[in-house]
Parts: C-alpha cells; sequence; structure tokens
C-alpha cells in the first residue's frame, strides 16, 4: 500500500482516487476550497484543502506520501497564474517534495506552452533530485471527440495514470 497525493481534485483526479482506493492505496487529494470535499471524500480519499497558488497550503500534504501526482495540465484560468502553476510553482513544490516521503511523481503534460515548460522543469528535477517521474498524456483531444469516443478517451487517460503510478511503486 502507498500514500498517493493528487493535486487536481476534479473529476480525472476523482476518478483515479476511485481506482488507487479499490487497489489498496490510501488516497489524498487538494482542492482549493471545502466544497470540493464531499466529492472527494465520496472517493474514498481524504481530502485535503490547499492550492498551489499559495504552496504553504499545499506542504502539509505532502506528509506520507509516496507519489506525488500533479494532475493539472487541464486547469483552466488566466494565463499568467497557469504559467506560474507549471512553472514557478511546479519547481518550488517539487523542491519542497525532496526531503519527503515521495519516491515518484506523475506529471501530466499537454499541448500547451506552459505544460510544455512544467515537463521540462519536472524532467529536470527528476533528473537533479534521483527522483523517478512518469509522464502521462492529458489527452486533450477528447475535449474535441463526440459524446461516444469521450469516455473511451477519458478512460484510456485513467488507465495511463494508473499504469504510471505502478510503474513508479514498481521501480
Amino acid at each position: 500500500m502507498a500514500r498517493i497525493l493528487i493535486v487536481g481534485g476534479g473529476c480525472r483526479g476523482r476518478a483515479l482516487a476511485s481506482a488507487s482506493v479499490a487497489a489498496g492505496h490510501a488516497v489524498r487529494i487538494t482542492t482549493r476550497g471545502e466544497q470540493g470535499c464531499a466529492a472527494i471524500v465520496e472517493t474514498g480519499a481524504e481530502c485535503h484543502v490547499g492550492t498551489p497558488s499559495r504552496l504553504a497550503t499545499l506542504r502539509p500534504a505532502l506528509d506520507g506520501a509516496t507519489i506525488l501526482c500533479w494532475l493539472l495540465a487541464r486547469a483552466s484560468g488566466p494565463a499568467a497564474e497557469l504559467v506560474e502553476l507549471h512553472t514557478s510553482r511546479l519547481e518550488f513544490f517539487l523542491r519542497q517534495a525532496v526531503d519527503t516521503t515521495v519516491r515518484g511523481v506523475v506529471y501530466e503534460t499537454g499541448p500547451s506552452p506552459a505544460v510544455q515548460a512544467g515537463e521540462r522543469i519536472a524532467r529536470q528535477a527528476a533528473a537533479t533530485h534521483a527522483i523517478p517521474l512518469a509522464v502521462i498524456e492529458s489527452g486533450d483531444a477528447a475535449a474535441s471527440l463526440g459524446p461516444v469516443d469521450a469516455p473511451a478517451a477519458e478512460g484510456a487517460w485513467l488507465e495511463a495514470a494508473r499504469a504510471a503510478i505502478d510503474s513508479l511503486l514498481d521501480a
């Protein structure tokens, strides 16, 4: 059993939490406000209120975590905030994770330049600190699919995320 920390408690984060809990793992998901907690708790995961825009609120979520999942490739908001989310915020949070129980990182990448910059930062941090990294695609193309194909794309994303976690745990 491992404790998995998911930063990004939207639909995908909750789906991954449900699958991870079913596989016997303890899961903690972050959300920006109390209103997100009920849906998170329904998955069997622990809810942690904190936001990457205020990293001090996320630091306690690292306690006891084995795998850190940064699942924010599909985050929305002002462009400047998204750039910070995937660059300076990510870089600082990964530095905070170095002296913790975190033994692997899953980074969700995608087509946006900010997210791709984040992938480069995650790869550099992994190499510098010898923390295994798994990169998964956000599958943003699924957003343009019709209602019949979108669930299959979401299922493929979930399988990729589960496989990434498993590969880090097996390493």
